[in-house]
């Protein structure tokens, strides 16, 4: 099953794909859908409502405001050879707010204040019920589904601090969607897919999933230790290598060009970026 939030005249709803089109279902987004209660998986297969063609679906971000965005850094051996990092024992965490996210198809915003942002292609995964202290060999059971996701980031201000915070949340950064892809599509195992990010047509990443360091069911074993995950938790699980600021000389983002990220299996996001203008 797929899964997408829609807007609309009257707000965002999640919507069921089927076929050429999407039907709108009662909730306002998928979030709100996967925190309806452990049934949503077969609440969302059996109802039935107004449809959306498909081609003219205006995609919100998959979850707008999840509890929690937590991200994996250097979860890919190539990322971490580029970016001249040592093999991390533990993942790597940081977080996001809700403010930095767009539909699939949005424009990105370039920040008024760096001209350092970069692409991160990366496979997302969306939380379907609470979650803590889940052991590794049932955590797969706690995951409803799969997104792409690009953790866009401004290298200028990651590497400001030794946190990577104020690089990875900028305002209107961060594409999700355009659809949650469910688990049991993958026989609810970790899916081994394809991951490939585009500049104007040109391929700068390209991977598979299975070459994460740490994969799906570590991840949520491992934040499940740490705080109570939560359902519509967005967790975006790492870049392989190929980010312009790995490059020499260091390749950005530019006004005007289009990043596209495909995950195979899941779809794509294709996003303009677009220069933020500051208006006092």
């Amino acid at each position: 099953m797929r899964l997408a939030t829609l807007r609309t005249d009257d707000g965002t709803r999640a919507a069921r794909r089927d076929g050429d089109s999407y039907i709108l279902l009662t909730h306002t987004d998928v979030g709100a859908l996967l925190s309806s209660g452990d049934d949503w998986h077969s609440a969302a297969r059996a109802a039935e409502g107004d449809h959306v063609d498909a081609a003219k679906a205006v995609h919100a971000p998959l979850v707008p405001h999840p509890n929690k965005i937590i991200c994996l850094g250097l979860n890919y051996a190539t990322h971490i050879k580029e970016m001249g990092r040592d093999t991390p024992r533990y993942p790597t965490l940081f977080a996001k707010y809700d403010g930095s996210l767009i539909g699939a198809y949005d424009p990105i915003m370039l920040p008024a204040v760096s001209d350092s942002m970069d692409w991160e292609a990366e496979l997302g995964f969306v939380i379907g019920r609470p979650a803590r202290h889940v052991p590794k060999e049932k955590a797969l059971d706690f995951v409803a589904g799969y997104t792409v996701v690009n953790d866009v980031t401004v290298r200028e201000y990651q590497r400001r601090t030794r946190e990577f915070l104020a690089g990875k949340t900028f305002e209107a950064t961060t594409p999700v969607g355009p659809e949650l892809v469910t688990a049991d599509e993958f026989g609810d195992k970790e899916p081994d897919l394809e991951i490939r990010c585009e500049v104007d047509g040109e391929v700068m990443q390209r991977s598979r999933t299975s070459d994460l360091l740490f994969g799906i069911a570590d991840i949520v074993a491992y934040v499940s230790d740490i705080i109570t995950l939560l359902a519509g938790d967005i967790i975006c699980t790492g870049t392989p290598g190929g980010v312009g600021d790995g490059r020499d000389p260091k390749v950005y983002l530019k006004e005007g060009q289009t990043l596209r990220t495909v995950v195979e299996g899941l779809g794509e996001t294709r996003n303009v970026c677009v220069r933020e203008t500051i208006t006092a």
